[in-house]
C-alpha cells in the first residue's frame, strides 16, 4: 500500500480511552480543529476528556466508550462542535477500554459526481434471495437425489479494516471482492458443477456447489479463496484479505439447509482458529464444533490447574462520604492468545463445559491467596466480597469450602462478603443459607430486578444486603423505568432490613439520584482509581 493513500485513509484523530472517560493515548492529525495544540497530543495522556474538549463533548464520547464496550461491538454517532460537523465511531478494547476514531464530515459531492446509478457503487448480495436460493437447491436436491454441498467463507481481515480504518472503507472492499468474485463463478465452465455465490454477513460469504465429491468441491472453494488472497484495491490502497473456509456435504444426518449451513459455519470456525490454509470439510465422526469445545475445556482447565484465574478487585464506597468500605471481586482470566476473557464469557464457557464449580474454587483459592495482601493494602475494616458460581454454590460441600477458607486464618468471617445472584439465591437451600450465616459472613443478594425474585425467600432468609443490577443502574437518569426499577428496589431492601448496594455508579449525578433513593453503598466508574489486581506475593 502506497505511503500517501494510506494516510489518506486513516481517520485524523485516535483516542485510547479507558472506560470512565480518561485518555490513554490520543493520535493526532493536521487541520482538524478538535486537535489539541501542537506538542500537547503527548501531554494527553492521564487526563480526563473534560480537560482538552468541551464537557458536551466530553460526556458524549464517554456515554458512547460505556455503550461500545457493554454491547461489544461498535457505536457511531453525529456531532457539531464549534460550527463543524464531525463522525465518532468507537470500539470496545477489552473490558475497560475502546478506540475513539473521530473524522471530519465534507460537504457531500454532488450526485453527479458519485454516478449513483453505477451498480459497482453497492454491489452487495442479496443475503435473502441466496438464503432463499439456497434453501430452494437443497429442497431440489432432495427431490431428485442429487448431491450438494455449501461452503462458509470468512474473511479475516474485514473486520480489522473497519475498527481501525473506516466501516465504509470496509464495506467497499468486501463490494471489490464480491464483484470479482462473481465474475469468476458467473465464468465457470458448463462441464463444471453449478456454483451459486451468496453473502451470509458482512465479514462471511457462501458458496453452493452442486457436487458432493470431496475433491471437485474442495478445487472449487480454493479457487475462490485464491481470488480472496488477491489484493483488493479501493481508494489507491491495496488491501489483503485472508479467507477461511469450511465445507458441509449433504448426507443421510444433514438434509435441512439450516444444519448444513450450521455445520459449514462450524468447520470455517474450526479453519479460522487454527489458523489453517486448507478447505476444512466438516466430520460427523469428530465434528469441528466438538473439537472446539474440548480445546477450550482443555485451556481452561489448564489454567485452573496453573493458577491463570485471577481476581480483578471493583471499590465499593459510601454514597455519602466517599469512603471505601469493599473491594468486590470479579473473575478474569488473560488467555495466552485472545487476551483478556471477560467474566460474561468466562463464565458461559465454565458452564458450557462443565467446569464452573472447578472454576469457582479457583476464585475461592484466588482470594485466599490474595486475603493478607487484600488487608494490608486497604485496610481490616474494608471486606472483601465474592460472587461463587451457581454450580458451586448449589453444590453439596460449598459451606465446606466457606468454611475451609475461614479455617486458614486468612480473611475473618467478618471481613467476607458472599453474593449470590438472585436466580441462583431462589434455588438455595435454606439450611445451607442458615449455616453461612452462622458462620459469620455477611450475604447478598446480587443482580436484583435482573430476574425474577421471591419476596418470602428474601424476608426469611439471614440476609445483608440487597445489590441492584448495573443496567438498571447506569439508566436511572435517562429511562424512567429504570428509575422505577431502583427506587422499588431500594424501598424493597429497606423494607426487609437489608442494605441496598449499586454497581455502576458512573458519575455524581447518578450518585446524587441513589442517594435521594435512600442507597448508601455503591461502586463503578466514580470511584475507578481504586482498581486494581493483586497476585500472590
Amino acid at each position: 500500500m502506497a505511503a500517501d493513500a494510506l494516510i489518506e485513509t486513516l481517520p485524523e484523530l485516535v483516542v485510547l480511552l479507558r472506560r470512565d472517560g480518561h485518555i490513554l493515548s490520543l493520535s493526532a492529525g493536521q487541520g482538524m480543529a478538535l486537535t489539541p495544540a501542537r506538542g500537547a497530543a503527548r501531554d494527553c495522556a492521564g487526563k480526563p476528556l473534560e480537560a482538552i474538549w468541551p464537557e458536551s463533548l466530553a460526556t458524549l464520547l464517554r456515554q458512547l466508550v460505556r455503550k461500545a464496550i457493554a454491547q461489544r461491538a461498535p457505536v457511531e454517532a453525529h456531532f457539531r462542535e464549534s460550527g463543524r460537523n464531525y463522525d465518532a465511531r468507537v470500539s470496545a478494547q477489552g473490558p475497560d477500554r475502546a478506540v475513539c476514531v473521530i473524522r471530519e464530515m465534507l460537504a457531500a459531492p454532488a450526485a453527479e459526481a458519485l454516478d449513483l446509478t453505477d451498480e459497482r457503487r453497492a454491489p452487495r448480495l442479496d443475503r435473502r434471495g441466496f438464503l432463499r436460493r439456497f434453501r430452494e437447491s437443497v429442497s431440489l436436491a432432495m427431490l431428485r437425489e442429487r448431491p450438494i454441498s455449501v461452503a462458509v467463507i470468512y474473511v479475516d481481515g474485514i473486520a480489522d479494516i473497519s475498527a481501525l480504518i473506516d466501516a465504509q472503507i470496509s464495506e467497499e472492499v468486501m463490494n471489490t471482492a464480491i464483484l470479482r468474485l462473481a465474475a469468476l463463478t458467473g465464468a465457470a465452465d458448463t462441464a463444471e458443477p453449478a456454483r451459486h455465490l451468496g453473502q451470509l454477513s458482512d465479514t462471511c460469504l457462501s458458496l453452493l456447489v452442486e457436487s458432493a465429491d470431496r475433491d471437485t468441491v474442495d478445487a472449487c472453494v480454493r479457487e475462490v479463496c485464491a481470488n480472496l488472497c488477491e489484493p483488493v484495491t479501493s481508494g489507491g490502497s491495496a488491501f489483503h484479505l485472508t479467507p477461511y473456509a469450511g465445507v458441509a456435504v449433504m448426507t443421510d444426518t444433514a438434509v435441512a439447509a439450516k444444519t448444513l449451513l450450521a455445520r459449514a459455519h462450524s468447520a470455517a470456525g474450526e479453519a479460522r482458529r487454527a489458523g489453517a490454509a486448507q478447505v476444512l470439510f466438516f466430520s460427523d465422526s469428530g465434528s469441528p464444533e466438538s473439537l472446539t469445545q474440548f480445546d477450550i475445556a482443555r485451556e481452561l482447565q489448564e489454567a485452573i490447574r496453573s493458577h491463570d484465574i485471577r481476581l480483578r478487585y471493583m471499590p465499593r464506597h459510601d454514597l455519602s462520604s466517599g469512603a471505601l468500605v469493599a473491594q468486590v471481586g470479579y473473575l478474569r482470566w488473560m488467555h495466552p492468545l485472545r487476551g483478556e476473557i471477560r467474566p460474561v464469557e468466562l463464565l458461559r464457557m465454565a458452564e458450557a463445559t462443565g467446569l464452573a464449580t472447578a472454576l469457582s474454587r479457583a476464585a475461592l483459592a484466588c482470594l485466599a491467596e490474595d486475603g493478607a495482601a487484600l488487608r494490608r493494602r486497604w485496610g481490616e475494616k474494608v471486606r472483601i466480597s465474592f460472587g461463587a458460581l451457581r454450580s458451586h454454590i448449589l453444590h453439596g460441600d460449598f459451606v465446606e469450602d466457606i468454611g475451609a477458607l475461614l479455617a486458614g486464618g486468612v480473611l475473618p468471617a467478618s471481613s467476607l462478603e458472599l453474593r449470590i445472584a438472585e436466580k441462583t439465591f431462589i434455588g438455595c437451600d435454606a439450611a445451607t443459607l442458615g449455616t453461612l450465616s452462622k458462620l459469620g459472613v455477611q450475604l447478598v443478594v446480587d443482580e436484583v430486578a435482573r430476574g425474577m425474585g421471591s419476596l418470602d425467600c428474601l424476608a426469611r432468609s439471614p440476609l445483608w444486603g440487597l445489590q441492584l443490577d448495573r443496567a438498571w443502574v447506569s439508566a436511572l437518569r435517562s429511562d424512567p423505568v429504570a428509575l422505577k426499577v431502583c427506587r422499588a428496589g431500594v424501598a424493597m431492601a429497606t423494607a426487609l432490613g437489608l442494605t441496598p448496594i449499586a454497581t455502576g455508579v458512573d458519575d455524581a449525578a447518578q450518585r446524587d439520584v441513589l442517594l435521594e433513593l435512600g442507597c448508601r453503598y455503591g461502586s463503578g466508574d466514580l470511584y475507578r482509581s481504586g482498581v486494581g489486581d493483586l497476585t500472590a506475593a
